[in-house]
This record gives C-alpha cells, sequence and structure tokens, in this order.
C-alpha cells in the first residue's frame, strides 16, 4: 500500500508548479522516511487515538501510521485522524489515500480532512476565539510541516502571537501548534529542518517548546541532501520525537547515511549533553561521537569572547548596495576590500584578478563608516556546508600586505575577530586562527549548528581557551614551517591542558 503512495507522490510532486511547490513550502515525504517515523510511537497504552497531520499533502505520513496499525504494531481499538491540508489540488489524493486503499473501511477508523489553513483554526482554537471551532486534544501528532518564512506583519504571524507563539518559520509554527495541541504525555514526531536548532531567530521556539515537552529522540542525516532528493532540498533535516509534559530523561540520538536506514545506529545521551544546563540560548546539540571532544572535556577551555574582551562582528561591506563605490583594482582613493575567495589555506592573496569580485573600496563619507582600521585580524568565512572538510575555516589578515592602507574592508560573507574594530595582537590573531582550525572546534560546532552558515552568534558560543594560551598558541605557530591538521590538533590539547 504504501509502495502504491509513494509512486502517487512521485507524480504529484513532478507535476506540480515549482513556483506552486515554493509557495506553500511543502515537500512530500518518502515512504522509507514515513515508515520510520511511524515506527518511533510508542506502541501501547491508550485505547483510542486522535491523529493529528497538519499538512497532511496526499497522506503519506497518516498512511505510514495506519500501516503499523493495521498490521498489529500500533493497540489501538479506535483513530480518529485529524488530516489537515489547504491545497485544494493535492485533497482528491488525500481522499484517495484514505478512502481506497481500505484504511476507510478498518473498523474503529474515523477520517476527518479539514481542508483549512491550520494555523489559524489551530490558534483560533487554542486562544479561545469566539467563533472558532474548537480542535480536540491530540494523543499523537506526526508531520511534515511546510517550510517558509513568516514576515513579521503577516496573518500568520498576527495568529501566532494571540496562541502565545513566536516564530519566524512555518514548520515550527506547525510543531509549536501541535505540541499545544497534544494531550498530556501525548506524542509527536517531526520530519524538520535542523535551523532551529540554534541561532536567536529561534530562540523563543526553543524555550516553547522545552518549555511544554520533552525530546525522546532525535535522528540525524549524515547526508545533507538525501531525505529529500526526489525534490531537490538541500535543507538539513532531522526527524524529532517529542512527549507533551513528562520527565526528561537521556536522548536518543540515531544516525544514518540516508533514507534508507541500512546503517542505523542509535545511542543514548544525557540531556545535558544535548542541551548544556547553562546555556542560555539553549542551543540543541546533536553529538557525532559519545566520546567528549576537547571542548566539552577540557576544564582550560571555558572563556566566552567577552571575557578574552574580543568581539567578531559580521563584515559590514554589502557589496551590492556599495556597489557605485567599488573597485576591480586598487586605485589611488582606495582601500582593500576583502572577501572570503582571497583567503586559502596557504593565507591570503590580494588583490585576486581570478576572484571575480572587486578587491577595493573607494574610501569617502558614505563608506568610511564601513571600514576598519588595518591590522592583524582573524577572519571566518560565513559560508560552508556539512559535506566540507571544515565548517569552521579561520585566517589571519597581515597587513603588511597592504602597504600603508589605513583601512581595510571586510565583505559580508566573513567574520570578523577585533577589540573595538582595531586589529590584536599579532600572536593572539594566529592563536585563534590556530584554535579555530583544530578538529576539537569542527566537531562542537557540528553538533549544534545544522544549516550552511557560520554566523557570527554561533562563533560566540564557542569556548575558547585563555588570552595567555592562544597567544601561546600564536607564538608557537609563528615559529612553525608548516602546520599540519595532526599538528594543530596536538599543540591545541597541550596548551589547553
Amino acid at each position: 500500500m504504501l509502495s502504491e503512495v509513494d509512486q502517487k507522490r512521485l507524480t504529484v510532486s513532478r507535476a506540480m508548479d515549482p513556483k506552486r511547490k515554493s509557495q506553500l513550502g511543502q515537500f512530500f515525504t518518502p515512504t522509507s522516511i514515513a515508515r520510520f517515523m511511524a515506527e518511533m510511537f510508542d506502541g501501547g497504552g491508550k485505547e483510542e487515538c486522535r491523529l493529528l497531520d497538519p499538512g497532511a499533502g496526499i497522506g503519506s505520513l497518516s498512511a505510514a501510521f495506519l500501516d503499523r496499525w493495521v498490521s498489529g504494531g500500533l493497540n489501538f481499538r479506535r483513530i480518529e485522524l485529524h488530516a489537515f491540508e489547504i491545497d485544494k489540488a493535492l485533497l482528491p489524493y488525500l481522499n484517495e489515500t484514505l478512502e481506497r486503499y481500505a484504511y476507510a473501511h478498518c473498523r474503529g477508523f474515523v477520517p476527518v480532512i479539514r481542508d483549512v489553513d491550520f494555523i489559524h483554526a489551530a490558534a483560533d482554537s487554542l486562544s479561545g476565539s469566539l467563533f472558532a471551532e474548537a480542535l480536540p486534544g491530540y494523543t499523537h501528532a506526526i508531520l511534515n510541516p511546510p517550510y517558509k518564512k513568516i514576515r513579521s506583519n503577516s496573518a500568520h504571524r498576527a495568529a501566532l502571537r494571540r496562541s502565545g507563539i513566536e516564530t519566524v518559520n512555518l514548520y515550527s509554527a506547525f510543531v509549536a501548534l501541535s505540541l499545544s495541541l497534544l494531550d498530556d504525555q501525548g506524542q509527536l514526531v517531526a520530519i524538520i529542518p535542523r535551523s532551529f536548532c540554534n541561532g536567536p531567530y529561534y530562540r523563543p521556539f526553543r524555550n516553547f517548546m522545552l518549555e511544554r515537552a520533552v525530546i525522546k529522540q532525535i535522528h540525524l542525516f549524515k547526508s545533507r541532501n538525501k531525505a529529500f532528493k526526489d525534490d531537490d532540498v538541500l535543507q538539513e533535516n532531522i526527524i524529532i520525537r517529542m512527549e507533551r509534559g513528562g520527565h526528561q530523561r537521556p536522548i536518543v540520538i540515531s544516525t544514518s547515511t540516508d533514507d534508507s536506514f541500512g546503517d542505523l545506529t542509535l545511542q543514548e545521551y544525557p540531556f545535558d549533553r544535548i542541551v548544556f544546563p547553562d546555556d542560555p540560548e539553549r542551543f540543541i546539540r546533536v553529538p557525532a561521537s559519545f566520546e567528549m571532544n576537547a571542548i566539552e572535556s577540557c576544564p582550560a577551555i571555558c572563556y566566552s569572547l567577552s571575557d578574552l574582551n574580543i568581539k567578531v562582528s559580521t563584515g559590514p561591506v554589502v557589496d551590492f548596495r556599495l556597489k557605485e563605490h567599488l573597485c576591480e583594482m586598487p586605485e589611488a582613493d582606495t582601500v582593500p576590500l576583502l572577501y572570503s575567495g582571497h583567503f586559502n589555506s596557504k593565507g591570503s592573496e590580494w588583490p585576486k584578478r581570478a576572484i571575480k569580485k572587486p578587491n577595493a573600496i573607494r574610501r569617502n563619507s558614505e563608506t568610511e563608516k564601513w571600514l576598519y582600521p588595518n591590522g592583524f585580524h582573524c577572519v571566518v568565512r560565513r559560508f560552508s556546508s556539512k559535506e566540507e572538510k571544515r565548517r569552521v575555516v579561520a585566517n589571519v589578515v597581515d597587513p603588511a600586505k597592504f602597504g600603508d592602507s589605513p583601512l581595510l574592508g571586510f565583505e559580508n560573507h566573513l567574520n570578523v575577530f577585533h577589540e573595538n574594530k582595531r586589529g590584536l595582537p599579532k600572536p593572539l590573531a594566529f592563536g585563534m586562527a590556530v584554535f579555530l582550525n583544530t578538529t576539537a572546534v569542527d566537531e562542537n560546532f557540528r553538533t549544534f549548528n545544522g544549516h550552511t552558515q557560520v554566523n557570527a552568534t554561533d562563533l560566540n558560543r564557542i569556548k575558547y581557551p585563555s588570552r595567555d594560551a592562544l597567544i601561546t598558541l600564536g607564538e608557537w605557530a609563528l615559529g612553525q614551517s608548516e602546520l599540519t591538521q595532526e599538528v594543530i590538533d596536538e599543540r591545541v590539547e597541550a596548551v589547553a591542558a
């Protein structure tokens, strides 16, 4: 039965107008993932199930849940399904999934298809709107919600706020509303982007989620682009299982390379390895190894950038906004403009014709405020992907390479470490770069960052060795003729000990 639904998924997905698909932000769930998600639920404990499937699409997730029930894997006497789907074009397929394939004939199965906006229906019910249809408390929720940003002045944002929910994307809104509609000890399984795990925009959502539910399991795909490969979705996704209320116990972290789940592994971790007790941001970390790396295990690596009197900022030069002031090569009234492409494993190259980017920016009253004094800065490129060897890649800006230029421009795709815009002492800049290029920092960063950006906020969350230790590390690095990954990793462990 599920194989037929999967064929339908492929047919419908390929036939959909790409603009319409993007507008709704919906991608259909492959059968292998739907089946895995259905298997994550506890199988017993209740005679009656009220199942919520918001954004049901063609019914792939509901079908997987019902297949498990029909086969005896779920001990319910009765299932009442509430499937929400706003796209009128998908309703015939959803009806077909729930009726044609004998589910409608199963004794105890009651399907309710709601062709309304889930956010408005749920928010109105939760806020007690006078004319709203009251939704029941659900025992189970299974969802692959739409992925799309919510405008701050939109009707969806206003509806969510009435329910006490503050979030920036449809997927987190669907999860928050579904959690709110669950009965106590109700279970939720969702496949969602990993981007909510860190960053300031999702902090209200993380707080909302962790205050109302406990995390039971997180599944991570090792390959970023395999879960929705038929739809060319490159967002890194996780599958998360939560329970409304309850006591937080160790969390199961499972991994597989792709949606075949052929190399599935499971490992339990204490909750304080996933959400650090002293982390006000409440980042949700997904460890890749049960063993703690040097960042987690070394007491000497415990300092914030604030403790070190160092700041990190996003490069302030947004080139398309200052286009009229950019120059392909340096001229008399310009200063160097640095992009991530000016840096490589051997250092920096400037000016660089092959970069196909401007190498300079004019210094005048309109650009002056975006420029930094020339000096030793540590820089980290802002964009990288999970498949790259290292997510955090740091380099040192050497002022000697820019002659007598008093100022530098840092383009927006770089993060810059500085002291009130001024450069760092030379050994400190090199020590910071060496530390950031360690395997331990990379492993630690991957536990909480699931998107392609390395933001200043993320770099602020990393713990660092002391300022003196970083200076010692930099002095050592400056005396080396070659720095290999193995040598760097060994030295950092020794300095931090």
